[in-house]
């Protein structure tokens, strides 16, 4: 399908994290025309953030001289446990009170007045990576995004591998047997130790216990509500020891899980993004690798490791994937 001056179609695009929704609308070949972020609302539940995300991509469609209709489609990548058939999100940890079931894809199609494809967002991400950043010439991709969570991505023999749904949860391999209480329910995963959200809450801890940090006064008078990973840079920036320690704690974790991951499944390169991911990517990336491959089984053929390319607009870029024409 074709525009009526022979222009490819427009699509919409939206990454929705823990943090903050981008939004993005892109050309045919995925020059981004347009683009919107906003911060993921705290309250109102599924039905406020979807509302933001309909008006994330109305003004990222504004800037890109279209309305939201008339784009071939929008497609968004999510947290949660999606269902990209039904076009639902259920069990979203790291976004506010969504336990249940929520129809993401018909209320955004309502909304914008233009079909919606839904999918898992570190999924989307990695697809993106693999088609238009670091994981391109790669027949095999593990896709590892560090942020408000930590999520897996997987390419293999040259497509996306979701198992039976759940597939690349990198996040939540054990690496520490009776450890830390991770988000999940479950002790020792890679995110009890390395979730933007798991660091949060622990840095609360040893605040209360009567450590020192500046993490928190940087939070203020900065204006965030939460510690988003540039309020973390800033503390490191500072020389403030906890904020070190922590993020000691969570290289260590990282390098560990995906140490082995990769004993798995062999892949040939590893792309490291995310909110942290691409923050501290070139700061700590080396000493993640340097932990990775001190764990590897194959130590002669470690695989390729990279940061993101794509930086942030990643996530939405390979929600835009999700849209094909007609």
């Amino acid at each position: 399908m074709r525009g009526a001056d022979g222009a490819a179609p427009m699509r919409g695009g939206i990454d929705l994290g823990g943090t903050k929704i981008q939004a993005i609308v892109v050309s045919g070949d995925s020059g981004v025309a347009g683009e919107a972020r906003h911060p993921t609302p705290r309250d109102d539940g599924p039905g406020g953030v979807a509302a933001a995300m309909a008006a994330a991509l109305r003004e990222a469609a504004a800037q890109a001289g279209v309305e939201p209709g008339e784009l071939v489609g929008v497609g968004v990548g999510s947290p949660g446990d999606v269902d990209s058939v039904a076009g639902t999100v259920a069990n979203a940890g790291n976004l506010p009170d969504w336990q249940g079931s929520f129809p993401l894809a018909a209320t955004l199609s309502r909304d914008l007045g233009t079909r919606v494809a839904v999918g898992n967002d570190v999924s989307v991400a990695t697809n993106a990576e693999y088609a238009l950043g670091a994981g391109r010439g790669h027949d095999s991709v593990l896709g590892v995004f560090w942020g408000t969570g930590v999520g897996g991505g997987l390419i293999l023999g040259g497509e996306p591998w979701h198992g039976r749904g759940a597939a690349g949860e990198i996040g939540h391999m054990v690496v520490k047997r009776d450890g830390a209480k991770c988000p999940c329910g479950n002790h020792g995963c890679v995110e009890a130790y390395a979730g933007r959200s798991a660091m949060e809450a622990e840095a609360r801890r040893r605040l209360e216990d009567g450590h020192h940090t500046d993490l928190f006064k940087l939070m203020v008078r900065h204006g965030k509500p939460r510690l988003t990973s540039g309020i973390w840079e800033r503390a490191l920036d500072h020389g403030d020891k906890m904020t070190a320690d922590l993020l000691d704690r969570a290289v260590k974790a990282l390098g560990a899980g995906i140490a082995s991951a990769v004993n798995l499944i062999d892949p040939e390169v590893v792309i490291l993004g995310g909110g942290l991911g691409v923050r501290f990517g070139e700061r700590l990336g080396p000493a993640i690798r340097e932990r990775m491959e001190r764990n590897l089984f194959n130590h002669d053929a470690p695989p390729a490791f990279r940061i993101a390319s794509l930086g942030d607009l990643g996530g939405a870029l390979g929600a835009a994937l999700l849209v094909t024409e007609r």
